[in-house]
């Protein structure tokens, strides 16, 4: 963007045009990953992500890289996303028994957090090094690798039959009046979205209060955050043993309760080194709490929710959460104009109370072991429903 000399308002419609997928493509996505065989679908996606991203340095290279060829990338890139990943989260149910599910998420979440940090360090490195757009190509190669571990993949998968002629957007509404019937699957989407929302409110001034009202240098904005990553990945790791001692329940509902309590160092904040390093170690605790409590809530929805339903059931969760954020940051601005950045956190992290409340009064609150899962309907192999 740099290179291209863009405007604030093209990083904007960059930035929402990158998220736009979330609210438009989640159901489509979900209803399509329950439909058909899901690991094809995540090679395909990877594939696309590929080549989208590929024309990028390819342009740069031939001088004719432009803001609106980004903005189209920006929207394969999202789609791609979110295809991929309505059927790889559906599709680990199908890879691990129940009783394996959450290490196997617990895993997933710790090498996700390495993933990010060392990506972002290893980005930053190479941008610096050959340039924005040819930093790209290890993207690329990264989609490519992808997609080339999950067509090694061998186990069997298994797809309910659709009558004739049924469309898509009646699946996407069984999909919707199932997650609507289950009442820990839906009261848990609806704490995640309310969560997220406020979440969305704080992260689109949280860097701004820190770096311009808090003057903390972007060295120690970089650290605070790296101690923030260390916290996710020992949360991811140890969410099991977590869920196991104190129970599922109350290990999900603290990872939603920290959260907003979280919150207030950072509102009583003022400029200097100590209060840099409580926001670091705060940040690590909220993380660490988050990350072990977000493992153990998808672990929990995977269980309890009916196999044909995998997919739909997670694009609900995306479209509710991912799908509000283009709304938070608006109500951020306009709550920023009218209150100022500090009271606008403050009314991000009192949301954060409401996710809470929604858990206390649900099922989730009693639950202290996995529930057993419903009972698995016996279905045709892909091979022999896709033939």
């Amino acid at each position: 963007m740099l290179e291209l000399h863009a405007s604030t308002t093209q990083i904007a419609a960059l930035a929402f045009l990158g998220q736009l997928p979330n609210a438009v493509v989640a159901l489509p996505a979900g209803a399509l990953s329950d439909r058909y065989p899901k690991r094809p679908q995540m090679i395909c996606a990877d594939v696309a992500a590929a080549v989208a991203l590929v024309t990028i340095p390819a342009a740069a290279m031939g001088g004719m890289l432009t803001i609106g060829q980004l903005y189209a990338v920006a929207v394969v890139l999202g789609i791609a996303k979110i295809v991929h990943g309505a059927a790889s989260i559906s599709y680990l149910p199908v890879l691990v028994e129940p009783h394996r599910l959450q290490r196997a998420n617990s895993r997933l979440g710790a090498a996700s957090s390495v993933a990010d940090s060392a990506g972002s360090n290893l980005g930053a490195a190479l941008i610096g090094t050959v340039g924005a757009a040819r930093s790209v190509i290890v993207d690329v190669l990264s989609y490519l690798v992808s997609a080339f571990l999950v067509w090694r993949i061998r186990t069997p998968e298994t797809t309910a039959p659709r009558p004739q002629g049924r469309s898509l957007a009646r699946d996407i509404s069984e999909g919707l009046h199932y997650v609507a019937g289950q009442p820990t699957i839906r009261t848990v989407i609806a704490a995640l979205s309310t969560l997220g929302f406020g979440l969305a409110i704080m992260n689109t001034y949280w860097a701004y209060y820190l770096l311009a009202v808090l003057k903390v240098t972007p060295t120690a904005f970089g650290v605070i955050m790296g101690i923030g990553g260390v916290g996710s990945l020992a949360g991811a790791l140890l969410a099991p043993n977590i869920a196991s001692r104190i129970g599922i329940g109350p290990a999900i509902i603290v990872g939603f309760a920290v959260s907003p309590l979280a919150q207030v160092p950072l509102l009583l904040a003022g400029p200097g080194l100590r209060w840099q390093v409580t926001l670091a170690l705060v940040l690590a605790v909220q993380l660490f709490w988050a990350t072990a409590s977000g493992t153990s809530q998808r672990s929990l929805r995977q269980i309890i929710c009916d196999p044909r339903f995998q997919g739909r059931m997670q694009a609900a969760s995306t479209t509710v959460t991912a799908g509000a954020r283009p709304l938070a940051a608006a109500a951020a601005g306009a709550l920023v104009l009218h209150l100022g950045v500090r009271t606008t956190l403050t009314v991000g992290a009192l949301l954060q109370l409401v996710p809470v409340a929604l858990l206390l009064l649900s099922p989730v609150r009693t639950m202290r072991h996995m529930p057993a899962p419903p009972p698995r309907t016996a279905l045709p192999s892909a091979r022999e429903g896709s033939s």
